[in-house]
């Protein structure tokens, strides 16, 4: 079976997608991956998999009409040319201007939604014409999709608010893009102050600013304690922190702006909890499945996608979206304890353990795109097996 994998950044095809590519290419298939921007590192870790690579023209910020267009247009040739088995897509641009390359092309489509992203969160309320725009959008996208894989159960009720998708339509949530549980070790909580850390792109409704204001509360009472930010300066994005802003911080001596890397864990390691405020309309962060894999228990909203894998009290802590105040309480309050940390560490690893590991959700990825079999929801993420609707 030919496969082709359309994204919206190339170093996700491995940070995110890699074990899953790699168990497509052991099951015989040929897999051409695709992105708008060209990574050497990207594109020699696909070839040593045995994975095409091609470039693909989008802007992935950008709202002109002609750019989409021509994005349309070069995904349709694309599909025209490469007359795949299957088209699978992920993030908002490929999933729009793939699905509807596949539908006027007839190649099958699965959508991988691992998030609806900025245009559905709180930020952009003030745009609802856009949201309208881009529901119009996916709907057709996703019209004639095999299966719509969403991470968590809220996105598939704001798709069905919004009209995106209809309640019949084979939509199957699964447990985000899972975790390697080798890859990411448990690890012992290290000696030492407490060290916070976060990772993710430096935007607004990510939470940056309410971990900053958190780490200023928290240092009154805890004067050791340690802030550590890891990510990406994202200042294109409409949310995006600034560069000055954040060596602000730095100078400020708030925070310690960690280097970027491909590889977290020495840094989760010598983290005792790891704190994501986002309010972004997340899928099921990765990030936190790292951490919890890892042994670290984590501090995040009650929103969606954030509250997925937590367990108030076991593995973790909820706190409102925007209010650093409550963040700060819930991060003194996890390293007041250090036996009770302990014992929350190990428990995050076993919660890693029994409903994110990436192989259990490759399988039912596997299933439904390769065998068209029906993928179940598994019991210990959803509480019940449901299988998918019918193709």
């Amino acid at each position: 079976m030919k496969i082709v994998i359309l994204c919206s950044l190339a170093s996700s095809l491995t940070n995110f997608r890699g074990r899953l590519i790699a168990d497509l290419v052991a099951g015989g298939h040929e897999v051409l991956a695709c992105a708008p921007d060209e990574n050497e590192e990207v594109m020699t870790a696909l070839c040593r998999m045995g994975v095409r690579f091609q470039q693909t023209r989008m802007s992935r910020a950008g709202l002109s009409p002609l750019e989409d267009a021509r994005t349309l247009a070069g995904y349709a040739r694309l599909l025209m040319r490469e007359r795949p088995d299957l088209v699978l897509a992920y993030t908002q641009k490929p999933i729009i201007y793939g699905g509807l390359a596949a539908r006027l092309t007839g190649s099958p489509f699965v959508v991988l939604m691992s998030g609806l992203g900025y245009v559905f969160s709180a930020a952009c309320d003030h745009r609802p014409w856009l949201r309208r725009i881009v529901a119009t959008l996916y709907r057709e996208a996703v019209r004639k999709a095999r299966t719509i894989f969403v991470f968590n159960g809220d996105d598939r009720r704001c798709m069905l608010e919004h009209a995106i998708i209809a309640p019949t339509m084979p939509v199957v949530q699964i447990p985000g893009s899972g975790v390697d549980l080798q890859h990411y070790a448990y690890r012992e909580l290290p000696d030492g102050p407490p060290t916070f850390i976060m990772i993710g792109r430096l935007m607004r409704d990510k939470g940056v600013a309410e971990f900053v204001r958190a780490a200023v509360a928290v240092r009154r009472e805890l004067p050791d304690a340690r802030f550590q930010l890891l990510g990406k300066v994202e200042d294109r994005n409409p949310t995006g922190i600034s560069p000055d802003v954040v060596r602000g911080w730095t100078e400020e001596g708030i925070v310690e702006l960690l280097p970027e890397t491909t590889d977290v864990r020495p840094y989760l390691t010598g983290a005792h909890v790891f704190v994501l405020p986002s309010y972004y309309r997340e899928g099921l962060p990765r990030t936190l499945l790292e951490a919890l894999a890892t042994g670290r228990p984590v501090i995040t909203t009650d929103m969606p996608g954030c509250r997925e894998p937590v367990v108030p009290g076991e593995n973790g802590w909820l706190v409102p979206a925007r209010d650093s105040d409550a963040l700060a309480d819930a991060m003194v309050r996890s390293v007041k304890c250090p036996r009770t940390l302990r014992q929350m560490s190990r428990r995050a690893r076993q919660l890693a353990e029994e409903r994110f590991d990436v192989a259990d959700v490759n399988r039912m990825l596997l299933s439904a795109m390769v065998n068209h079999g029906d993928p179940v929801r598994p019991a210990a993420v959803t509480g019940r097996t449901v299988p998918a609707a019918s193709h």
